[in-house]
């Protein structure tokens, strides 16, 4: 279960033991309905239980608290078994996954995780929570803690339970089975603890319905909490990060000297021999994730993604879910580096944070300057080659920090709130969409570039041969779904999300089978959340490419939604469609180029429509009366700068409307534009075709239609009346110089 090096003392509950389990009971709680009374006691009104993770905050199953009733619980706590109970209102904040509206029938599913912010403030104990994730965890015994009923009456338990493997193995809802004890009724929600470390690392779900066990979540999984729409300026514009900021704040103070004689967590895992990373202490632990908490939080996992992927000698693992507070990125740093270079790549990690791009308050630059004074102690033992680089990397990007917050301008452009002022493999600033890993200068390294404004879905303009300007976007991030039909099992599909780097590289988060098509959307909801998680910079969502069958190129993933309070995927963000089997592209006899030829053809026909002015091309539709679309000879033979647009797809008039699409696939194209209109035979088709050529003809070039495209979607779920004829829109956007994963295609020079 534990590292060989990371100390500790398996075996029996000895004295530090023993202090570590008062501490763990000292947390746990009970949850009531909100109309306990004056009866705190009586089990009729009980739910279930859970424990103080920060300050007013308790962590606790969502099926307990959705035995309430709107939303609120009355939370029961004791400090001690000669303390008196309290009681307290509790809010439910938030629950995984969000049911809201739509309580789930029988169990509810994983990672089933709730939130629940005390009404009012009051004292109490709070637990310490792992910033490991619980995939570190696979064997070897834990323990647990709850409240249940015993002889009618409610009594605190707790006892050890061994680990037993994963239940759903890698996937964003894994779950951790356990056994070798009983787990009675009333114990879900209460904390699992790692005794080796002295840290709690999951939530009791579920206990077994015959024999002994059950399963346990990782308190990781909160990881997954939705993501404010904007940027996290502070850490209350972020569930995620009030709590575990409040959480590492708790512990720091807890440590200092005080008039309180009682045992700390850190005091606990001292006297176990736990020793974080191999490298710190639990003091120094401490003391550094409550200096990382009095800075904002990283503007975003991807800002926090760069930071980590920035750092030298560290191969970035790609558990689920990804790292979002700056205590992740620590835990990750743990399992992950050599044994003889843990701490100068914690010193590295710690010096990127600090020089984060932020705005310059007062209390920030208090607490960077606090956390320079961590790290100037925690060097004091390193060689001194290397404390003199850390004192010469502050001095340099403090200065360049002062001249850019000066000028509002530095050597590179004006600083962004999304970057990391911090030297990346090429010398430039490290920004959400640029970053792609790799070896980086060390403390000696040169000031860094301030990271360029925006540049993700920025443009230059080139000059064309026609001497017209075309905007040109620099490739970032992408989020890729791509889904296959089974063609043995044409009602299910196999799919897979993944995410993909500007250099072509494809890092896949998830993959199902035997999907049924009607389940597609719901299933991939959460990981498509997380890998936009992954992707995302504020206000510069990462597109979507949709790679779908042949057949089912028109399937409307833009509308679909991730949450139900959200708005659809292409009002968030830019989706394209492109074709996942063009391998099995159906042969009509027209035309049957060999593979050679039709890539030639492919990667020809791209290029000049990208370096010439586009033209709309109306396929199926003459001035409102429906027509076939051309065979692929005659789409062959129109311009290369022509994009087709399909203004009746979904009617189904004509035998070959399931292989319009296809047709236009066959002949090369790699962008064309259409609307569904299923069961809208009426509608006027003047105002589409005169919107359709006004977005592709008066554009500034094809690579900008996924942003078009998306513009109208924003506008038409506003309810401007410019944007109605856009109503149905979807875009196909297939760029042969990026193949699919697998494609077996061969890369050209774009």
């Amino acid at each position: 279960m534990t590292h060989r090096h990371d100390g500790g003392a398996p075996g029996a509950f000895d004295e530090a033991h023993r202090a570590l389990r008062d501490l763990v009971l000292a947390a746990t709680v009970r949850i009531h309905r909100a109309d306990v009374g004056y009866a705190p006691d009586e089990p009729g009104t009980f739910l279930g239980s859970g424990f103080f993770i920060a300050p007013n905050w308790v962590l606790t199953c969502a099926h307990v608290v959705h035995g309430g009733e709107g939303g609120d619980v009355a939370v029961i706590h004791q400090s001690g078994a000669d303390q008196a109970a309290s009681v307290v209102a509790g809010e439910v904040v938030a629950t995984l996954p969000d049911r809201t509206g739509q309580p789930p029938s029988g169990s509810w599913p994983a990672p089933d995780l709730a939130l629940v912010r005390l009404r009012e403030p009051v004292g109490h104990e709070c637990v310490y929570v792992s910033e490991r994730p619980t995939a570190y965890v696979s064997e070897g015994k834990l323990l647990y803690a709850g409240w249940t009923v015993v002889g009618g009456r409610l009594q605190v338990l707790d006892g050890p339970i061994e680990v037993q493997g994963t239940l759903g193995g890698w996937s964003a809802g894994a779950q951790m089975r356990l056994g070798h004890n009983d787990l009675p009724y009333g114990v879900s929600g209460g904390p699992v603890v790692d005794p080796q470390r002295g840290e709690v690392i999951g939530v009791l779900k579920s206990r077994t319905d015959h024999g002994q066990g059950g399963t346990c979540t990782g308190i990781e999984r909160l990881r997954t909490l939705p993501v404010p729409r904007g940027a996290a300026t502070a850490e209350h514009d972020d569930v995620y990060q009030a709590v575990f900021h409040a959480h590492d704040r708790y512990h720091r103070h807890r440590q200092l000297p005080s008039g309180s004689r009682g045992a700390t967590w850190a005091d606990a895992q001292k006297r176990i021999g736990a020793r974080p990373g191999r490298t710190l202490s639990p003091d120094e632990r401490t003391e550094l994730l409550g200096r990382l908490a009095e800075l904002p939080p990283p503007a975003g996992t991807r800002a926090l993604l760069d930071v980590l992927e920035s750092l030298p000698d560290l191969e970035l693992p790609q558990h689920l879910p990804a790292p979002r507070g700056w205590r992740d990125g620590l835990g990750l740093l743990y399992e992950n580096a050599r044994d003889d270079g843990v701490l100068k790549l914690v010193l590295d990690y710690t010096m990127r944070v600090m020089y984060a791009d932020r705005p310059p308050t007062p209390s920030t630059l208090a607490a960077e300057r606090a956390l320079w004074d961590w790290v100037r102690q925690a060097a004091a033992g390193l060689d001194s080659g290397y404390r003199a680089g850390l004192a010469r990397r502050r001095e340099e990007w403090s200065g360049l920090r002062a001249r850019t917050r000066a000028t509002g301008h530095g050597p590179a452009g004006p600083v962004t709130g999304h970057g990391v002022i911090g030297p990346d493999a090429t010398g430039h600033g490290v920004t959400g969409h640029h970053s792609s890993g790799g070896a980086h200068p060390g403390p000696d390294a040169p000031p860094p570039a301030v990271p360029l404004p925006a540049e993700a879905h920025g443009r230059d303009r080139p000059a064309t041969p026609e001497g017209r300007d075309h905007a040109r976007v620099t490739p970032g991030l992408t989020v890729l779904l791509e889904v296959l039909r089974r063609g043995w099992e044409p009602d299910r599909c196999d799919w897979s999300v993944s995410v993909a780097r500007p250099d072509g590289d494809v890092v896949r988060l998830h993959e199902a089978e035997r999907t049924p098509w009607d389940r597609l959307a719901a299933e991939a909801a959460e990981p498509l959340a997380e890998a936009f998680r992954r992707c995302d910079a504020p206000d510069r969502p990462a597109p979507l490419q949709a790679a779908l069958p042949h057949l089912l190129l028109g399937l409307p993933v833009d509308t679909w939604q991730l949450h139900p309070d959200e708005p659809p995927l292409g009002v968030q963000r830019p989706v394209v469609v492109r074709c996942s089997d063009r391998d099995q592209l159906p042969d009509d006899g027209e035309y049957d180029p060999d593979e050679a030829d039709g890539r030639h053809e492919r990667h020809d026909r791209w290029r000049r429509l990208h370096t010439h002015d586009a033209r709309a091309e109306v396929l199926d539709c003459d001035d409102g009366v429906r027509q076939p679309v051309p065979p692929v000879s005659d789409l062959r033979a129109l311009a290369h700068r022509t994009v087709p647009v399909l203004c009746r797809y979904g009617e189904h008039r004509y035998e070959d409307d399931a292989a319009a699409l296809v047709r236009i696939v066959h002949a090369g194209f790699g962008v064309a534009l259409w609307r569904r209109r299923s069961g809208r035979s009426d509608t006027v088709c003047g105002e589409f075709h005169r919107g359709a050529r006004q977005a592709v003809d008066d554009g500034v070039g094809a690579e900008l239609l996924p942003e078009v495209v998306h513009s109208m979607r924003v506008k038409l779920r506003a309810g401007r009346t410019e944007a109605y004829w856009a109503d149905g829109i979807a875009l196909y956007y297939d760029d042969p110089h990026r193949p699919l994963p697998g494609a077996g295609d061969l890369l050209e020079a774009p």
